[in-house]
């Protein structure tokens, strides 16, 4: 079997057209992707397009800085599961994790589980602006707080995924949640080498590529 049950097709330019969109969706249910990971914005026309496909419309919420208020967190996600949003991957407050705010990290990952009513939530830790004692920490919270995934990266700031991270963070978590690679995976083996080092889910711009 294939890695194509395992990836996100991911479209989050803020420049994405709406036939972009839909072609990203033409292209996940051709090759049986896990999802089409799309802003918020775009979650009706994604769940609409997948519909009856088995395909999942994940949305990201908080993205890309999770410098939000967690209410308006929690807002976004329960917005976007109405709207149709099988999977919410959402962004941690990064400043207060580095601060040592770990009970506000905390918190702000629970208030996006339960607005997310049932959905599967995926938690990006950002970590390339992290120590590896943060990233441990963080991951640590976020099964806590009920999340289904950590998640390596949002692919907008100053790194992505990479196999040692993905490592640490399987290392972390064990069999209390999943492990999802995102952020800079461009080929074959970019995505073969996170799934050695523990990754569940690979989220990827280019995902007719890996496969």
């Amino acid at each position: 079997m294939g890695i194509e049950h395992m990836i996100d097709h991911t479209m989050l330019k803020a420049d994405a057209s709406r036939d972009t969109i839909i072609r990203y969706c033409s292209e996940a249910r051709e090759h049986k992707f896990a999802s089409v990971c799309v802003n918020t914005c775009f979650v009706p026309l994604v769940a609409e397009q997948l519909k009856g496909s088995g395909v999942k419309t994940c949305c990201v919420v908080g993205f890309p800085l999770g410098a939000m208020l967690s209410s308006a967190k929690a807002f976004e996600a329960s917005e976007a599961v109405k709207a149709g949003a099988d999977e919410v991957d959402m962004v941690i407050n990064i400043s207060a994790l580095k601060d040592g705010d770990d009970s506000f990290v905390e918190d702000d990952i629970r208030a996006v589980v339960k607005a997310s009513a049932g959905a599967v939530v995926k938690v990006i830790i950002e970590t390339c602006l992290l120590t590896d004692e943060e990233k441990v920490r963080a991951c640590q919270l976020a099964v806590k707080a009920g999340a289904d995934f950590v998640k390596t990266s949002t692919g907008f700031s100053t790194g992505g995924a990479t196999a040692a991270d993905v490592a640490l963070m399987r290392r972390t978590v064990g069999d209390r949640a999943r492990v999802k690679a995102s952020g800079g995976i461009r080929t074959p083996e970019d995505a073969a080498a996170m799934i050695e080092a523990g990754a569940d889910r690979i989220g990827a711009g280019n995902g007719i590529v890996l496969i």
